[in-house]
């Protein structure tokens, strides 16, 4: 049998002063799929994105990458902020080769790396400048390329296309997928957007608030590219979003 990429078991998250988080979580990750959490503000998406990005540890349960326990960051997992998170003093050719420079790489094969991915990027004018010459669409851009070029199975996606406008977030989405499809990458993407989770996602997960946990899941059987004005999209559309306004209802009450 083959093990899945990633599994969290029953996982939990407290805080000091009682604050819980996040309960009870189960999830399952197969290798090469695409997966979008969705969910009101508080109801653990961050929490658990970070626990399986291993920046935080699980007050319950476990999660386990290729059966084994996380117990804190590493290259098969990369993280992709709303901020890009990118290191200013570094050039976009800096940022995209650090993690295999950072692995002991030689210097010949970091630079490789990083021209790979800058091209795959569409980086190629930009190689030499830095993150404040950058919009925001092209710092998400050597974000997503630093995470590839440190050779991740897993792509940790906090709200990555939030601060952007529309057309650079319609834009971003189209490279996202087409990246996803050309590579092995398996993807926990985050969003407020009940939209670019359906339009995205092999499978989106609805969690809830008080304390966070997951309350539905649906698998998004809707052949790619995606038209999100087609009876059938709109259809999943109110369907989860019925799922989201009960819950909230359930919580205001």
């Amino acid at each position: 049998m083959v093990e899945s990429l990633l599994r969290v078991v029953g996982a939990g998250k407290r805080y000091p002063g009682g604050i819980e988080a996040l309960r009870g979580a189960n999830l399952v990750i197969e290798r090469g799929e695409f997966v979008c959490l969705i969910g009101a503000s508080g109801c653990g998406k961050s929490t658990l994105l970070r626990m399986i990005a291993g920046f935080e540890q699980a007050s319950d349960g476990e999660v386990l990458m290729y059966g084994r326990p996380v117990e804190g960051p590493g290259p098969d997992r990369g993280m992709v902020f709303q901020d890009y998170g990118l290191f200013p003093w570094l050039t976009v050719r800096g940022n995209i080769g650090f993690g295999p420079a950072a692995r002991g790489k030689p210097k010949a094969e970091v630079a490789r790396i990083a021209e790979r991915f800058i091209t795959m990027m569409g980086l190629e004018r930009f190689a030499d400048v830095y993150p404040h010459q950058l919009s925001g669409g092209m710092k998400q851009r050597v974000a997503i390329g630093r995470v590839l070029a440190n050779d991740a199975k897993l792509a940790l996606m906090d709200e990555p296309f939030g601060a952007l406008d529309a057309m650079t977030r319609e834009r971003l989405q189209e490279e996202l997928l087409a990246i996803w499809r050309a590579t092995d990458l398996s993807v926990v993407f985050v969003t407020h957007s009940l939209e670019e989770a359906i339009y995205l996602a092999d499978r989106v997960v609805v969690m809830s608030p008080g304390p966070g946990r997951i309350v539905a899941e649906e698998r998004i059987e809707l052949m790619r590219p995606r038209d999100v004005s087609s009876p059938e999209f709109n259809v999943i559309r109110r369907r989860l979003g019925a799922l989201l306004h009960a819950d909230h209802a359930r919580e205001a009450a």
